[in-house]
């Protein structure tokens, strides 16, 4: 089971930036998909930006203001943010679906992340 680790998360004034890292417990081949989603309080999880397929999903609110990344050598996925928003504030989870290496052969896997809170305020 291929485990995510988020990491970046935290408290930033309006105006700010942080960079979101999900990394996973494996070594990566290829990356078909990747996301990032957020949770605030009393809201369901909606999709902030994705990728796959040659497509890119990106959900209003944040477009011009994040970006999405990968580093398939480092087994990561990012999330840039900046000029953050009070509205920003969320529980952010990361998603991968790739293929990656198992003893003797490869596999395919679909993995989230733990979630890591982010919180715009001043």
């Amino acid at each position: 089971q291929v485990q995510l680790v988020e990491s970046g998360g935290g408290l930033v004034q309006p105006g700010g930036s942080l960079r979101l890292s999900c990394a996973a417990s494996t070594s990566i081949v290829t990356i078909n998909a990747m996301g990032w989603y957020r949770q605030a309080p009393g809201k369901q999880r909606e999709l902030v930006v994705g990728t796959g397929g040659g497509s890119v999903n990106i959900a209003d609110s944040v477009k011009g203001r994040f970006t999405i990344s990968s580093d398939v050598a480092k087994n990561t996925v990012y999330l840039q943010m900046n000029s953050l928003k009070p509205e920003d504030t969320a529980v952010y989870y990361c998603n991968i679906r790739g293929v990656h290496r198992v003893p003797g052969r490869l596999a395919n896997f679909d993995s989230w992340g733990q979630g890591t809170q982010v919180t715009v305020s001043s």
